[in-house]
């Protein structure tokens, strides 16, 4: 298996410390994409939408665990039962609004991800395919929905980033 970065994630968050957990915790936080020159021509006809999915690498993610305790609750819960980015394969998921494109720059908002996080693809957020109605979120539905942002837990030092 060979993943392609197709560009850099640009914020204003250094640090999982203080990082939103989710776009919707995002509000009003803006950032930038810069793709490579390569996939510029990839980008025909995404301003039309109003936001998009970003995949990208939790390049700073700490080494997987089967087990952990989400920043939303005390107890511990199976990683794949999370959105915590300690994975077996760190790929993060991030629905972001798009402000407008700029040659190779992306400008989005309702951005949650650390500065500097590798790339790995871009797809349209398509209300009639994205958006389904669901009766039940597991243990999300017994925990408090308080405003949280992240801590160092599931973060590595800068220094240990693997790409």
């Amino acid at each position: 298996m060979e993943l392609i970065e197709i560009g850099r994630i640009r914020t204003p968050f250094r640090q999982a410390s203080g990082t939103p957990i989710q776009p919707v915790r995002a509000t009003g936080v803006e950032g930038f994409i810069e793709l490579a020159p390569a996939f510029v021509a990839g980008l025909q006809d995404l301003a039309g939408f109003d936001r998009i999915w970003l995949v990208f690498w939790c390049h700073r993610a700490a080494p997987a665990q089967l087990s952990v305790v989400p920043y939303r609750d005390t107890i511990p819960h199976g990683i794949f039962a999370t959105r915590a980015p300690a994975r077996p394969n760190p790929i993060g998921l991030s629905c972001v609004r798009l402000l407008g494109i700029e040659g190779a720059r992306l400008r989005i908002a309702e951005v949650d991800i650390l500065d500097d996080t590798p790339l790995l693809d871009i797809k349209p957020y398509v209300p009639h395919y994205d958006n389904y109605a669901v009766q039940r979120c597991g243990w999300i539905d017994s925990v408090p929905d308080r405003p949280v942002v992240a801590d160092a837990r599931f973060e590595i030092q800068a220094n240990q980033a693997q790409v």
